[in-house]
């Protein structure tokens, strides 16, 4: 089986409702940065758990990634950031849960 399967959907982000066209890479909001445990590889839609994927650090490297944490499983994932992510309202959001 392919380790990674392009899956090209448009979806509405549970977390905070924004509609999202994909490209096939997509997998977390760009405005949110949420997104959901769908995959067991990328793009193959076979989990099972469905929970939602809480960004949780951005990480550096040749380029940067988010982690994300499943809420229901706890599962961590590394995404790719894209263009369109909304890493401001990342770092803000972090901040404030840092400063409570």
């Amino acid at each position: 089986m392919k380790k990674f399967q392009r899956t090209v959907e448009n979806f509405e982000c549970e977390y905070c409702g924004f509609f999202v066209e994909g490209n096939g890479y997509t997998n977390h909001c760009p405005k949110c940065l949420w997104g959901k445990h769908v995959d067991l590889f990328p793009g193959d839609r076979l989990s099972r758990c469905q929970g939602m994927m809480m960004p949780v650090e951005v990480l550096p490297g040749k380029t940067f990634s988010l982690l994300h944490r499943c809420q229901k499983c706890g599962a961590e994932k590394r995404n790719k950031v894209a263009i369109k992510d909304d890493l401001e309202t990342f770092l803000v959001s972090l901040a404030q849960i840092a400063r409570s």
